[in-house]
């Protein structure tokens, strides 16, 4: 299994490791299946402007890397630019990932939007296109098996 430099380089040197105390928005997701947890934190300021991001990711190297890119893709831009960083521009800003590590930019997805779902909770405000966070990504394979 090759991963690209990027790739090698977020797992190396992550970047935005850690959290952030009294965060505007935290989201956990995990995967049961690889057993990868991934939790964002947000510091988003009155512009709803993502002012800060911290990530702790408990798994594998892509998961680590995935989880650093994610935080570097949303820093810096606005709630709605944030929910537009899909697991496929995280996969892009990393050169790629193997077939059987896609999952783990899905996390970061997902993570993201966790933590974006919390901070309207908190703020009582809707954002328009965010869906409910689910817990383990693995409930979306199940779905599509039926």
């Amino acid at each position: 299994m090759m991963y690209s430099e990027k790739v090698m380089d977020h797992f190396m040197h992550p970047r935005n490791m850690g959290e952030i105390e009294n965060a505007s928005g935290t989201g956990t997701v995990g995967n049961a299946k690889c057993g990868d947890i991934m939790r964002i934190f947000l510091d988003i300021d009155d512009d709803q402007v993502i002012r800060d991001v911290k990530f702790k990711t408990f798994g594998c190297g892509a998961a680590v890397a995935t989880s650093s890119m994610a935080t570097e893709l949303v820093k810096g831009k606005t709630i709605y630019e944030a929910l537009e960083v899909t697991n496929k521009a995280v996969m892009e800003a990393l050169d790629g990932l193997p077939q059987v590590k896609i999952h783990c930019s899905l996390l970061a997805e997902e993570a993201i939007h966790a933590a974006l779902w919390d901070y309207a909770l908190k703020k009582g405000i809707t954002i328009e296109g965010l869906k409910p966070p689910v817990n383990d990504i693995g409930e979306h394979e199940v779905e599509e098996e039926d």
